[in-house]
Protein backbone atom coordinates (compact mmCIF):
# COMPACT_ATOMS: atom_id res chain seq x y z
CA UNK A 1 0.00 0.00 0.00
CA UNK A 2 3.14 2.44 0.45
CA UNK A 3 4.27 1.97 -2.40
CA UNK A 4 0.76 2.18 -4.28
CA UNK A 5 0.46 6.07 -2.39
CA UNK A 6 4.04 6.72 -3.11
CA UNK A 7 3.80 6.41 -6.75
CA UNK A 8 1.29 8.49 -7.06
CA UNK A 9 2.46 11.11 -4.68
CA UNK A 10 6.01 11.40 -5.51
CA UNK A 11 5.67 13.51 -8.64
CA UNK A 12 3.05 15.70 -7.07
CA UNK A 13 5.68 16.12 -4.29
CA UNK A 14 8.52 16.56 -6.94
CA UNK A 15 6.61 18.76 -9.06
CA UNK A 16 5.57 21.27 -6.23
CA UNK A 17 9.04 21.37 -5.43
CA UNK A 18 10.07 22.53 -9.11
CA UNK A 19 7.45 25.21 -9.30
CA UNK A 20 8.19 26.53 -5.92
CA UNK A 21 12.63 26.59 -6.48
CA UNK A 22 12.74 27.32 -9.97
CA UNK A 23 14.13 24.56 -11.18
CA UNK A 24 13.04 24.30 -14.84
CA UNK A 25 12.80 27.37 -17.19
CA UNK A 26 9.37 28.13 -17.45
CA UNK A 27 8.10 27.92 -21.41
CA UNK A 28 9.74 31.40 -22.15
CA UNK A 29 10.96 30.81 -25.87
CA UNK A 30 12.23 34.87 -26.51
CA UNK A 31 15.81 34.61 -26.86
CA UNK A 32 16.05 38.41 -26.09
CA UNK A 33 15.66 40.28 -22.69
CA UNK A 34 11.54 40.85 -21.97
CA UNK A 35 11.21 44.46 -20.61
CA UNK A 36 9.38 44.53 -18.08
CA UNK A 37 7.75 46.73 -17.64
CA UNK A 38 7.55 47.65 -21.67
CA UNK A 39 9.47 50.84 -22.81
CA UNK A 40 6.59 53.14 -24.29
CA UNK A 41 8.18 55.03 -27.27
CA UNK A 42 5.14 56.48 -28.93
CA UNK A 43 6.61 59.95 -27.77
CA UNK A 44 9.52 59.63 -30.07
CA UNK A 45 6.52 60.03 -32.89
CA UNK A 46 8.24 56.58 -34.51
CA UNK A 47 5.18 56.00 -36.09
CA UNK A 48 4.98 55.90 -40.07
CA UNK A 49 0.96 55.27 -42.37
CA UNK A 50 0.58 51.78 -41.41
CA UNK A 51 1.77 49.84 -37.97
CA UNK A 52 4.73 48.20 -37.66
CA UNK A 53 7.15 45.61 -36.01
CA UNK A 54 10.65 48.07 -35.37
CA UNK A 55 14.12 46.85 -34.77
CA UNK A 56 15.60 49.57 -32.90
CA UNK A 57 18.75 50.47 -32.18
CA UNK A 58 20.04 54.16 -30.59
CA UNK A 59 23.04 55.34 -32.70
CA UNK A 60 26.21 56.24 -30.06
CA UNK A 61 28.58 59.12 -29.71
CA UNK A 62 31.34 56.40 -31.09
CA UNK A 63 30.43 53.84 -33.33
CA UNK A 64 33.06 51.14 -33.19
CA UNK A 65 32.81 47.37 -33.59
CA UNK A 66 30.37 46.80 -31.88
CA UNK A 67 27.79 49.81 -33.33
CA UNK A 68 28.92 48.56 -36.58
CA UNK A 69 27.82 44.84 -35.63
CA UNK A 70 24.26 46.12 -34.31
CA UNK A 71 23.65 47.93 -37.71
CA UNK A 72 24.67 45.02 -39.86
CA UNK A 73 22.96 42.75 -37.84
CA UNK A 74 19.77 44.47 -37.67
CA UNK A 75 19.45 44.96 -41.25
CA UNK A 76 20.34 40.92 -42.26
CA UNK A 77 17.57 40.15 -39.95
CA UNK A 78 14.94 42.27 -41.92
CA UNK A 79 16.38 41.45 -44.73
CA UNK A 80 16.37 37.89 -43.84
CA UNK A 81 12.36 37.81 -42.44
CA UNK A 82 11.49 37.35 -46.42
CA UNK A 83 8.04 37.83 -47.51
CA UNK A 84 7.01 39.26 -43.75
CA UNK A 85 9.89 41.78 -44.18
CA UNK A 86 7.30 44.48 -45.17
CA UNK A 87 5.54 44.08 -42.00
CA UNK A 88 8.84 45.11 -40.32
CA UNK A 89 11.22 48.07 -40.38
CA UNK A 90 14.46 49.28 -39.20
CA UNK A 91 14.81 52.23 -37.00
CA UNK A 92 18.08 54.04 -36.06
CA UNK A 93 17.79 56.45 -33.66
CA UNK A 94 19.89 59.45 -33.83
CA UNK A 95 20.64 62.53 -31.75
CA UNK A 96 22.24 65.91 -32.02
CA UNK A 97 25.48 63.38 -29.79
CA UNK A 98 25.01 60.60 -32.57
CA UNK A 99 28.56 59.74 -34.40
CA UNK A 100 28.28 62.13 -37.33
CA UNK A 101 30.51 59.76 -39.89
CA UNK A 102 28.39 56.19 -39.38
CA UNK A 103 25.23 58.94 -39.55
CA UNK A 104 26.16 59.72 -43.07
CA UNK A 105 26.48 56.31 -44.33
CA UNK A 106 22.97 55.46 -42.76
CA UNK A 107 20.78 58.25 -44.69
CA UNK A 108 22.44 57.22 -47.99
CA UNK A 109 20.81 53.43 -47.31
CA UNK A 110 16.87 53.40 -48.27
CA UNK A 111 15.87 50.60 -45.95
CA UNK A 112 16.57 51.81 -42.70
CA UNK A 113 14.43 54.82 -41.26
CA UNK A 114 16.44 57.40 -39.46
CA UNK A 115 14.46 59.26 -36.26
CA UNK A 116 15.98 62.40 -35.08
CA UNK A 117 15.28 63.06 -31.41
CA UNK A 118 15.80 65.40 -28.54
CA UNK A 119 18.93 63.68 -26.12
CA UNK A 120 16.61 65.02 -23.44
CA UNK A 121 13.27 62.86 -25.14
CA UNK A 122 15.45 59.98 -25.65
CA UNK A 123 16.78 59.65 -22.07
CA UNK A 124 13.41 60.65 -20.65
CA UNK A 125 11.96 58.12 -22.47
CA UNK A 126 14.51 54.72 -21.28
CA UNK A 127 14.40 56.52 -18.21
CA UNK A 128 16.93 53.55 -15.82
CA UNK A 129 17.36 51.16 -18.75
CA UNK A 130 20.76 51.28 -20.94
CA UNK A 131 20.27 52.50 -24.79
CA UNK A 132 23.08 50.00 -26.02
CA UNK A 133 21.36 47.29 -27.47
CA UNK A 134 19.11 46.36 -30.37
CA UNK A 135 15.33 46.54 -29.39
CA UNK A 136 12.38 45.14 -30.72
CA UNK A 137 9.45 47.10 -30.62
CA UNK A 138 5.95 46.42 -31.45
CA UNK A 139 3.15 47.69 -33.32
CA UNK A 140 2.11 49.85 -30.61
CA UNK A 141 5.33 51.61 -29.88
CA UNK A 142 6.20 49.43 -26.89
CA UNK A 143 9.75 48.03 -26.74
CA UNK A 144 9.53 44.36 -25.31
CA UNK A 145 12.85 42.98 -26.09
CA UNK A 146 16.07 43.69 -25.67
CA UNK A 147 19.35 41.87 -27.14
CA UNK A 148 23.05 42.87 -25.95
CA UNK A 149 25.76 44.39 -28.09
CA UNK A 150 28.19 41.55 -29.53
CA UNK A 151 31.94 42.99 -30.10
CA UNK A 152 33.12 40.05 -32.24
CA UNK A 153 31.35 40.13 -35.69
CA UNK A 154 30.85 36.23 -35.89
CA UNK A 155 29.40 36.14 -32.73
CA UNK A 156 26.96 39.41 -33.58
CA UNK A 157 26.21 37.10 -36.45
CA UNK A 158 25.16 34.24 -34.61
CA UNK A 159 23.13 36.37 -31.80
CA UNK A 160 21.39 38.10 -34.78
CA UNK A 161 19.58 34.48 -35.39
CA UNK A 162 18.37 34.62 -32.23
CA UNK A 163 16.90 38.39 -33.48
CA UNK A 164 15.30 36.50 -35.93
CA UNK A 165 14.12 33.77 -34.09
CA UNK A 166 11.69 36.23 -32.01
CA UNK A 167 10.81 38.46 -35.16
CA UNK A 168 9.63 35.19 -36.95
CA UNK A 169 7.66 34.31 -33.97
CA UNK A 170 5.95 37.91 -33.24
CA UNK A 171 5.14 37.89 -36.71
CA UNK A 172 3.61 34.82 -36.74
CA UNK A 173 1.60 35.44 -34.14
CA UNK A 174 0.46 38.90 -34.78
CA UNK A 175 -1.77 40.23 -37.35
CA UNK A 176 -0.87 43.23 -37.14
CA UNK A 177 2.09 45.06 -38.94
Amino acid sequence: MFLFVAVFLLPVILAKLALDNGWFNQAATNKGTLLSPPVDISVLDTSEAEPKWKLLYVLPEICESQCENALYSIAQVRSALGKESDRAEVVVIVHEKSNQAQLNQLQEKSNIRLLSVNIENLQQVFKDADTAGIFVADTLDNVILRYPLQQDQEQAILHSRDILSDMRKVLKLSRIG
